[in-house]
């Protein structure tokens, strides 16, 4: 493949394609290690400047009237819509994403996302409140107080984003921020930024202002850092690892930003004797297809009641074995690559360590035969007779590997579900709709399914403990991106 140096090599800052101090670094295919294009890379300087520019146009943006951003935000999704296979062609490429997932988990949700909030940015920011009737005392007279609650946007928000997903994932921090009347800088996943860039390049084309949406990459430390740190950001919104998240929170306490966390998960699947079996097994299996494995939300830690265990590891390996392992532009793919070499050896070498924690090797942990033995291939795995204590239990893994826990009863079933660093999002499978919805209630998780993986796009989304602080996605997301302002007169 002939390296280029795409749109995407040059910062947007400020409304301007600007040149990288630091020069560019490759960006690579994680099916074929070919070279998708080059991405600049930033200074600290220019970090600052796209903070800078962000904060120069906040004043004018959080004063357009609504109408005016509902009306950007719906031109930018029509021109995602528009250029669907060609962004989710380059968002494959990049990120290893099969093709089907790529259109419609990665531009499609993004799409919706816009949509969804063009619509947002018409939602009513003021609430009346209950006028307060006050008697006569030291500071004042008696009467009548009333009161309104107002959303008012935050400021300038930085989006740290994640790699498994460079086009929804960005969708969900940029358009509701941008409804709310915040601006943005964008700092992408050093492994997939080209994406980014061209969202950048839509909204910019859908007559978003200069300085409105900024984005900065970069493999440096120092990028994300700034991102973070400089004085004219108001709001951090991350998604990644919880140590990275954990840096994040120190640096922003210092000057008391707001934050929005979306950390690690090592959700747990609880399925119960009377449960369906094959839903399970197919909802369980998303770890194996979905990103191959690499999100946060997956059922990865699977505890099974002892009746149904040996029936459910047999099928859940028998699933694993038939998923086609292989080239993400092929339509019949179901198990891509992960995003790099790096990634799948850390992947391979907790494989290892299951093994020699006792855990047993059901199926998997071999280099899949692939792409003539390129490509981050992972094959999928799946680990029983595990215990709770074992690190690949306790440690999130990011991969297409399943660990499987039996249990006796309810109680140790909710015992060895809550026993975690993470509460993202949990899974329970029972035939018994009251069983299941009194098991929900008892985990320590920001989210629920019952006898589903699915999700509801309106849901609050977000973790308890070590995966993440606040919450997102629907009108939660309006309320995050915004801050409170309560203003009192005399009746």
């Amino acid at each position: 493949m002939t390296r280029e140096v795409l749109p995407e090599g040059r910062l947007f800052i400020g409304g301007e394609w600007t040149e990288p101090a630091s020069g560019h670094y490759e960006v690579t295919d994680p099916a074929t290690e070919d070279v998708v294009g080059l991405a600049p890379e930033a200074s600290r300087e220019q970090v600052y400047e796209a903070t800078a520019a962000a904060r120069d146009a906040f004043d004018g943006w959080s004063r357009t009237r609504p109408e005016e951003r509902a009306a950007i935000l719906d031109r930018a999704a029509d021109l995602m819509r528009a250029a669907l296979v060609p962004y989710a062609d380059l968002a494959s490429a990049e990120s290893g994403a099969t093709v089907g997932t790529a259109r419609g988990m990665q531009v499609g949700v993004a799409v919706a996302r816009f949509r969804r909030y063009a619509r947002g940015a018409l939602e009513p920011v003021e609430t009346p409140l209950p006028p307060q009737i006050n008697e006569a005392g030291p500071m004042g007279k008696a009467g009548v107080l009333g009161a309104v609650a107002i959303r008012q946007p935050v400021g300038v928000v930085s989006c740290i984003t994640s790699y498994n997903n460079p086009w929804a994932n960005p969708a969900g921090k940029v358009a509701p921020a941008l409804a709310m009347g915040n601006t943005v800088v964008v700092k992408p996943a050093p492994q997939d930024p080209l994406s980014v860039y061209r969202m950048a390049a839509v909204l910019a084309e859908a007559g978003a202002p200069p300085g409105v949406v900024n984005v900065v990459s970069g493999r440096e430390i120092a990028v994300g850092e700034a991102a973070v740190e400089s004085r004219d950001v108001d709001m951090v919104s991350f998604t990644g690892s919880t140590v990275v998240g954990q840096r994040i929170a120190e640096v922003c306490g210092r000057d008391m930003k707001r934050q929005l966390m979306e950390l690690g998960g090592k959700g747990a699947a609880l399925v119960f004797d009377d449960a369906d079996l094959d839903a399970a097994v197919a909802g369980i299996g998303t770890t194996f297809s979905f990103y191959s494995g690499q999100i946060c939300t997956a059922p990865t830690r699977v505890l099974v009641q002892r009746g149904l265990h040996d029936r459910l590891v047999a099928a859940l390996a028998a699933y694993a074995r038939a998923l086609p392992v292989g080239d993400p532009r092929d339509p019949g793919t179901v198990v891509g690559p992960v995003i790099s070499a790096a990634h799948r050896d850390r992947v391979e070498s907790y494989v290892d360590l299951g093994r020699k924690e006792g855990a047993r090797l059901v199926t998997g942990g071999e280099r899949p035969d692939v792409a003539g033995g390129r490509g981050s291939y992972v094959a999928p795995t799946l680990l029983a007779d595990c215990t709770a204590d074992m690190r690949v239990v306790r440690e999130e893994i990011f991969g297409p590997v399943v660990v499987v826990v039996p249990f006796t009863d309810e109680e140790e079933a909710i015992a060895l579900a809550n026993d975690s660093d993470y509460g993202l999002i949990d899974y329970v499978w029972s035939g018994d709709v009251a069983r299941a919805f009194r098991v929900a209630r008892r985990l320590r998780a920001g989210g629920v399914g019952v006898n589903t993986v699915g999700r509801n796009m309106e849901a609050p989304f977000g973790g308890f403990k070590k995966s993440g602080v606040g919450r997102d996605v629907g009108s939660y997301a309006l309320h995050a991106y915004s801050e409170i302002q309560s203003v009192v007169w005399p009746g």
